[in-house]
């Protein structure tokens, strides 16, 4: 089993993680998770425990972590996106075939606003990109 382990663990929270190093190299024959770090994935702030000073190796295994975790969030963040499309067409089927009036009166006006929201953000986004082309 030990073999099977990573050398560093990484506990996720908001905005990064703690940081610990994996130890099965003891007398009780137990795993021991040692702190080492704490990681701020918006600013890539790394603050290491205490007066610990962090090894170059495990400051790469900290980056990697840091450029595969900001990869997967961002890949995380367009799904939503993409599942969000695929909510607003139910959304339009549901409104066309099976919403009681009651149901849209509720609805409407919230959704109509978002949508304009949206709508007006994806607009001038499009239109600066057009521009910047030129």
């Amino acid at each position: 089993m030990a073999a099977d382990l990573p050398e560093y663990y990484f506990r996720i929270r908001d905005n990064g993680a703690f940081v610990f190093r994996i130890d099965t190299e003891n007398r009780h024959r137990r795993i021991d998770m040692d702190q080492i770090a704490v990681v701020n994935i918006r600013n890539g702030e790394v603050k290491p425990q205490g007066d610990r000073v962090l090894s170059d190796a495990d400051r790469l295994a900290i980056s990697d972590w840091m450029e595969e975790r900001r990869a997967l969030l961002a890949q995380r963040n367009i799904d939503d996106i993409l599942r969000t499309v695929d909510h607003l067409n139910l959304t339009a089927h549901w409104a066309q075939s099976k919403a009681a009036e009651d149901e849209l009166e509720a609805i409407t006006d919230a959704l109509l606003l978002a949508m304009h929201d949206l709508r007006t953000v994806l607009v001038r986004k499009k239109a600066d990109r057009l521009l910047k082309k030129r």
